[in-house]
């Protein structure tokens, strides 16, 4: 019996392309989860004053998703993805050219425009991703493909190095070590918008999209794929899943370096060694992308997305119990098993969706918004009762993915009329 492929011939060469717009956003998630600690000491902020960074982010993906969605229903998304080039590339450009003002607040508004290239990015690749091949091995695409993604995030934080290193003290200074990074990264995804601008990929239409799911039209009449998106359960749960992962995942991104570095801490780590650890944590996620889109292969997604939401929640409250070197490693341990939620999240909640699909990945990538209202209230409530206990925090949501994964995705009733 011959297995379904994981990438028709036609579509490699555009799977590649389409694979190194991945690395590109985890670089710049990579680095910008490591900048939390550093802003809370060059400006003596409160844990959930830093994490507007990850607000201002995550709510660029709120605000732009949907009319990234209308931009590629009407244009396409080969031109959504170079719109989404172009607005990342601007954000840190301007990023870098206004870093002497040394303003918390400029720096956040240049961050939600990269932010709003990162939506647009990714409202075009996840779905174009699991396009690109059998519906059988959708799943399984998403997930090598993000592991590039992991690749980058690993990378991310030592570029921060950079800036943890280069930070200088004196007034009117103090953001002068982002202007080199972020000028690189403009640059290079400057680069990469004008090769697709060149670049001949396939539009995928939504005759392509209903077939990529698996529909066959059997009778004379066409099949109706227009029930409501917020009437099909598995879309609507899927959307509440993914808001739910990306809460707990830049919580946990987000609060790694504190936990390492705070006082009282055990270990306890110094603060310019912090990007490391998280670089860890990044190889670990890496891993887990990587080892589980091979799993896949053996075992249904659902069932390993319950495991591993499951194993999370089991493994906070560990992380909690301030127990030393099992507690951190307990950590570690979260980042591998939270790596698969995402892609085979976004996928399981696209499913037999056809023409409405872009519609739906632009709610998806909404539902990123959890990033922004999530760290706020994890760093609060880390102020107040420490950062250990800001680690349960999570728990909740975790227990609602390993619902998702064992009942809530179940397609119901797409082709009835």
């Amino acid at each position: 019996m011959s297995h379904p492929k994981l990438v028709t011939n036609e579509y490699k060469l555009p799977f590649i392309f389409i694979t190194s717009l991945f690395f590109l956003w985890g670089l710049a998630h990579g680095m910008l989860d490591t900048l939390d600690k550093h802003f809370q000491q060059i400006l003596h902020l409160h844990k959930w004053q830093s994490s507007f960074i990850q607000f201002a982010l995550y709510g660029a993906y709120f605000s732009m998703a949907i009319p990234a969605g209308i931009f590629m229903k009407r244009y396409g998304y080969k031109k959504g993805i170079v719109l989404g080039l172009f607005l990342f590339a601007s954000g840190a450009l301007l990023i870098a050219a206004t870093a002497g003002f040394e303003s918390f607040w400029l720096f956040l508004t240049c961050l939600f425009l990269l932010g709003c290239g990162l939506a647009t990015l990714e409202t075009a690749a996840n779905p174009y991703t699991t396009k690109l091949g059998p519906r059988e091995t959708a799943e399984r695409r998403i997930n090598l493909s993000q592991s590039f993604n992991g690749l980058a995030w690993v990378l991310g934080p030592l570029i921060a190095l950079y800036i943890y290193n280069g930070t200088s003290e004196v007034e009117g200074e103090k953001f002068y070590s982002t202007i080199l990074p972020m000028l690189v990264i403009g640059l290079l995804v400057l680069t990469v918008a004008f090769v697709f601008m060149r670049l001949k990929l396939p539009e995928i239409s939504e005759e392509d999209e209903v077939h990529a799911h698996g529909f066959v039209d059997t009778t004379d009449e066409k099949p109706t794929f227009h029930i409501p998106l917020k009437k099909q359960p598995h879309f609507v749960l899927g959307v509440i899943a993914q808001f739910s992962y990306v809460a707990a995942q830049t919580g946990i991104f987000s609060y790694l370096i504190n936990f390492v570095t705070d006082a009282g801490q055990h270990p306890r780590f110094d603060v310019k060694l912090a990007p490391y650890f998280l670089s860890i944590g990044f190889a670990l996620f890496m891993i887990g992308r990587v080892s589980g889109s091979y799993l896949m292969s053996l075992v249904k997604p659902t069932k390993l997305l319950a495991f591993c939401a499951g194993l999370a929640a089991i493994l906070l409250p560990v992380v909690s119990l301030k127990l030393g070197w099992v507690s951190l490693i307990s950590l570690y341990s979260v980042f591998l098993v939270m790596s698969i939620m995402f892609p085979t999240i976004f996928a399981l909640a696209i499913r037999d969706l056809g023409p409405q699909t872009k519609r739906a990945s632009s709610f998806l990538v909404m539902a990123v918004v959890g990033g922004a209202v999530f760290p706020p209230l994890m760093g609060l409530i880390a102020d107040n009762f420490g950062m250990s206990i800001g680690f349960l925090a999570p728990i909740p949501f975790f227990a609602f993915i390993a619902y998702y994964a064992l009942r809530g995705h179940k397609v119901i009733g797409i082709l009835k009329n």
